[in-house]
């Protein structure tokens, strides 16, 4: 099996798995989330260890580990990503399986499978993604909407899309729901690495709001912010970005090139 089709195959009978958690009626709402982390991490932790022993491994709901910096390959997990929206059985909620090699994001599934019956996005089976409307979209946090994303939409004249988990909105550009992710609010290498590697390998611009590039398997794991969008838009958006930040006070660093 490639790591293709390992990380595929893993997210999506994670998805599964957590599906038949929440249909067992057996937890309360506070529970159900915990409940399912914990059993899918589980399947996602013990089937990489057993099928791939000499790669390191970092996941959200496990301890942190030093090895993993010795290593080259290291799999890079968010086991229920949108806990919230994953208890209400919404569509926008993710299981994210990648895989970092020397801390770039070389490949990606990410699993939606609340979405039309299940859809997993994979790194290496890149769609078209459909052309961008007259009226752009960005797709923002359900109930903290970032102030540098609303900012930027006004002056963009773009629609504000609420969404869940930052998968489903990283899915949401590449399945035509929307225009551009930008995000500032706060966010750890599990929250992004698969959905970035996936977005990339469809053609779009993925860097942090002032455009350095995203890096994995990094000592600190805090990775606050990114932007996910058409490649033709990226430029713009992070001049307005920089603006945003000068405006606040010089916040954010100038932007650079893409």
């Amino acid at each position: 099996m490639t790591d293709a089709d390992l990380a595929a195959h893993l997210a999506q009978v994670a998805g599964r798995i957590l599906q038949e958690v929440r249909g067992s009626g057996l937890f309360s709402a506070r529970a159900l989330g915990k409940a399912g982390d914990q059993t899918a991490n589980q399947f996602l932790c013990h089937a990489l260890r057993e099928v791939r022993p000499d790669d390191g491994l970092l996941s959200e709901e496990e301890k942190d580990n030093e090895a993993r910096l010795a290593k080259s390959r290291v799999w890079i997990v968010d086991p229920v990503d949108g806990t919230r929206e994953y208890g209400e059985a919404r569509a926008d909620w993710a299981v994210h399986v990648g895989l970092a090699i020397d801390g770039q994001p070389a490949i990606g599934a990410v699993a939606l499978p609340d979405h039309y019956g299940g859809t997993v996005l994979r790194s290496d089976q890149p769609r078209a993604v459909p052309p961008a409307p007259e009226t752009l979209r960005m797709v923002v946090s359900r109930t903290r909407p970032a102030k540098e994303a609303v900012a930027v939409a006004e002056k963009l004249g773009a629609e504000l899309v609420p969404m869940g988990s930052a998968g489903a909105k990283a899915m949401a550009v590449i399945l035509g729901q929307a225009d551009i992710y930008l995000h500032s609010g706060g966010q750890y290498e599990w929250d992004s690495m698969a959905p970035v590697a996936v977005a990339a390998a469809h053609g779009l611009h993925c860097s942090r709001i002032d455009g350095a590039p995203l890096l994995y398997n990094q000592r600190d794991v805090y990775l606050p912010d990114l932007l996910i969008c058409r490649k033709d838009m990226a430029g713009r958006i992070l001049e307005l970005v920089a603006e945003g930040g000068k405006e606040a006070g010089g916040r954010i660093p100038a932007p650079r090139t893409p």
